[in-house]
């Protein structure tokens, strides 16, 4: 069935293909490419070759919510990310998201040419995060985690992760609403890596269509690309070696339910989910 997540100045559908966003961090500490895209320049090129490859939108962030990471000041998340989104805005027609938690960055970033906000805490650290999404008629992702970058796999794991995570998402949504933002804008994330254990995070993946059926109203999209539980289930692979790990959670998200995948290998990405969803229709034409 063909949904559409509305955003600013469109509308995505989802639902007959799976769409994937493409991870662009300018920052010099995130835990997979941190460094890599620190100059405008280069961020944009990178961002212009993830649109070759097929990336239906382009993920901006300018903070590290990696395990242990500390957090930027407003104004230096800004000077990282402001000047790319304005380049990448007027030079390609995907729309971009901005991955943040600051309100004023979110403003600023929809002002610049941004159609999405990614917010990792799911309004749990800034409500005004809604208020700002609801003023721009923009999408809204909320993620669910626990803690905050800075300690999440140092606080107790939830004894029940799918009832931890389904009724995270549930406050998070009814927080956006209060505020004003259309549940036709708002997407799901489950949160893969954040404050999970795992085993927990294998869960998630398996019992994604049970999620998709206690949200019917939302696209789900999930991010496993690179993430060190890939690692401790590849016998320490590096984080440069995670990539046929991240492609085999991919496809077994696709299968189970996920609408949008957030990567940073977007050509072959493109293969597996292409692959993936010819699967999904043979089967329900079988």
């Amino acid at each position: 069935m063909i949904r559409e997540w509305k955003l600013a100045r469109r509308s995505l559908c989802y639902g007959q293909r799976t769409l994937v966003m493409g991870v662009l961090n300018v920052t010099p500490d995130s835990f997979s490419d941190g460094g890599r895209f620190l100059s405008v320049d280069r961020a944009v090129a990178h961002a212009q070759q993830m649109i070759i490859e097929g990336a239906d939108i382009i993920d901006i962030g300018g903070e590290s919510t990696r395990p242990g990471s500390e957090s930027v000041s407003e104004q230096e998340e800004l000077r990282r990310v402001i000047p790319v989104i304005e380049r990448i805005a007027s030079g390609s027609s995907v729309p971009i998201s901005i991955d943040t938690t600051k309100p004023a960055v979110a403003r600023a970033a929809l002002a610049a040419g941004a159609e999405i906000v990614n917010d990792i805490s799911g309004l749990r650290f800034e409500q005004a995060i809604a208020e700002e999404a609801a003023k721009a008629n923009a999408g809204l992702l909320l993620m669910h985690s626990r803690g905050t970058p800075k300690d999440m796999q140092q606080i107790p794991f939830a004894e029940d992760v799918f009832a931890d995570v389904a009724g995270g998402l549930r406050q998070s949504i009814s927080i956006a609403e209060s505020h004003g933002v259309a549940r036709e804008t708002i997407a799901i994330d489950p949160g893969i890596g954040f404050g999970k254990s795992v085993e927990q995070n294998l869960e998630l993946i398996r019992k994604l269509g049970d999620l998709s059926r206690e949200f019917p109203d939302f696209p789900i999209v999930i991010g496993t690309s690179r993430k060190s539980f890939l690692g401790k289930l590849l016998n320490g692979a590096p984080v440069d070696e995670r990539l046929y790990g991240t492609i085999a959670t991919v496809v077994a998200s696709v299968l189970n339910g996920a609408h949008i995948v957030r990567v940073h290998d977007v050509k072959e990405t493109m293969q597996a989910v292409r692959v993936s969803d010819a699967i999904i229709k043979v089967a329900g034409q079988s």
